[in-house]
């Protein structure tokens, strides 16, 4: 359980989200993940510059080089995640936070200055590595919170990585007209100056006697993520969040090719609807997510998450128009109480002693769905779009609601009534 005791603001008294100001730990874990968020957000508008920096040759080349780069990534944070999530719970989670923002400087540095190809995706590989950002900061949430407590925190969390999303692409945007590595420098200021902030003003979250030893098994992500399965009560949540996260990379994957071929929009209405959805997801996150689990539940809520999810993919799947697309983009916002929710229940699952190993495994599976959702689903798009036959680029999403509908009747075996 967690410690009554501590808060999350000056690390004494009860731990409380409304009407709390946001400073100390808590403020800097919600910096920590916007970061991140920036610094994954910062390269997209600057991909095909800095692949032609780097000589990856025409726009078609730079784009599987560039996807080759995303997939080394969700790879190296794949086979280092739950490494990392079982270093947090032997050693605490001060120390890693600290060691994941000193190696993401470190990378951003890297690809600033990489003039090849091979130098950038090396760089791209430690930003895998040090994963711990999220992982770490997840799991120093659920030390710090009750059970009943976390659906809402891990909100939040959502929530800045939403505002993230929002500012990374207009701060890789605007500082790239000074030149294309600029944002690469800003991000690593950043790093920087919040792992300053955290060294003086982050206390240890993790007691002595609920950490765990390391040991060789631990090493193996395969074996971690496997043993993770048999803890009782966490398959469940474990299934629905990786079919979940494989479901919602359609967007992510196709967004940008969907709307060119089916409303022929450009970049900057492609940028503008991406950023009002990472707008749309931080109110749902931090406003209206924790008023509805106050009222009704973690679980009620979940199921709420999941038809919003079904309704939004399904949506898309049919737009035709603009408009449409205006209406269904609110309530395809609501599905993102989902992930917030999932991690809750598989926290709960488990003791202190493996908070940071449920998050590693969690990290590694979304990781999984970041390499092969892209893959098939941009099959699929691509099937229905350039094969002479049935014309329906919006398959992707139907495919995504289906997979979303299949795992409904296992969230309601999470269901505290039963």
């Amino acid at each position: 359980m967690s410690d009554p005791d501590f808060n999350l603001v000056s690390g004494r008294g009860n731990v409380s989200f409304r009407g709390m100001k946001l400073t100390g730990p808590f403020f800097f874990i919600l910096t920590t993940l916007m970061i991140d968020a920036i610094g994954i957000g910062i390269v997209f508008p600057i991909m095909p510059d800095l692949m032609d920096r780097v000589g990856a040759g025409s726009a078609a080349e730079g784009a599987l080089w560039g996807g080759i780069m995303m997939s080394a990534y969700a790879a190296a944070m794949f086979i280092f995640g739950p490494i990392v999530g079982s270093l947090s719970d032997t050693y605490g989670r001060r120390p890693i936070l600290i060691a994941a923002l000193a190696t993401l400087a470190v990378d951003y540095l890297i690809m600033a200055m990489a003039e090849t190809y091979w130098v950038l995706l090396t760089g791209r590989v430690i930003a895998g590595m040090a994963g711990a950002t999220y992982i770490t900061a997840t799991a120093y949430i659920s030390d710090i919170t009750r059970p009943e407590e976390r659906g809402p925190a891990f909100g939040m969390i959502g929530a800045a990585f939403g505002i993230g999303f929002v500012f990374g692409p207009a701060i890789g945007g605007i500082s790239s007209g000074w030149h294309v590595t600029a944002p690469f420098w800003i991000a690593a200021a950043l790093s920087i100056l919040n792992m300053v902030f955290g060294f003086f003003i982050l206390p240890e979250s993790l007691k002595e006697e609920n950490r765990r030893p390391f040991g060789k098994r631990n090493l193996n992500p395969f074996a971690t993520i496997f043993r993770a399965f048999f803890i009782p009560g966490l398959a469940i949540p474990l299934i629905c969040i990786f079919v979940f996260e494989f479901a919602n990379m359609v967007y992510p994957s196709l967004w940008a090719f969907w709307g060119r071929e089916v409303f022929g929009w450009n970049g900057f209405t492609i940028g503008v609807t991406l950023s009002a959805y990472g707008i749309l997801i931080a109110l749902v996150q931090a406003g209206l997510m924790p008023q509805i689990t106050k009222r009704i539940g973690d679980y009620k809520t979940l199921i709420i998450a999941s038809i919003a999810a079904v309704i939004g993919l399904v949506g898309f799947g049919f737009s035709n128009a603009a408009w449409a697309v205006a209406i269904v983009l609110p309530i395809a916002a609501l599905s993102d109480m989902a992930p917030p929710l999932l991690t809750a229940f598989a926290a709960n699952s488990v003791g202190d002693d493996q908070q940071g190993l449920v998050q590693g495994v969690i990290a590694s599976l979304s990781s999984v769905a970041a390499v092969a959702a892209p893959l098939i689903l941009t099959g699929v798009f691509e099937r229905f779009v350039n094969d002479e036959g049935l014309y329906f680029p919006g398959a992707p999403f139907l495919i995504a609601a289906l997979l979303t509908i299949m795992i409904i009747p296992l969230m309601k075996r999470l269901d505290p009534r039963k």
